[in-house]
């Protein structure tokens, strides 16, 4: 299935010939991932092309998420060089995460806060 999903990704987002072996690494353990995160009887197979596409945005966000730079800056005499900020490629790595698990959502462990009866 890793296939399937690294041609999803390369379909679904603008990687580079110098990514491919960074973008393969994160869709094996974007796979291994979602399948440890699915509800108890459920498999990959019985989400049909869902799980290949919630994999291939998780490891889009994992490539997008390893772009960013530090914003740093120097000064030589007058001239400041400034870098930009990584605040966009942080915003569009969990965008990615959140699409990859809202498409992958019904067949997902429940995961965060929930509320529990109380008698009053």
């Amino acid at each position: 299935m890793t296939e399937e999903i690294m041609a999803m990704a390369q379909a679904l987002g603008q990687v580079s010939e110098s990514q491919q072996g960074a973008l393969e690494a994160l869709c094996v353990s974007a796979e291994t991932e979602l399948t440890g995160r699915l509800r108890d009887g459920v498999t990959p197979e019985d989400c049909g092309p869902a799980f290949v596409l919630g994999c291939a945005w998780l490891a889009l966000a994992g490539l997008a998420g390893g772009q960013y730079g530090g914003g740093g800056s120097f000064t030589a005499g007058s001239v400041t060089i400034r870098e930009a900020g990584s605040g966009e490629n942080r915003e569009r790595a969990a965008a990615l995460r959140l699409q990859a698990e809202t498409v992958l959502g019904p067949y997902l462990k429940d995961r965060g806060f929930m509320f529990q009866g109380v008698e009053g």
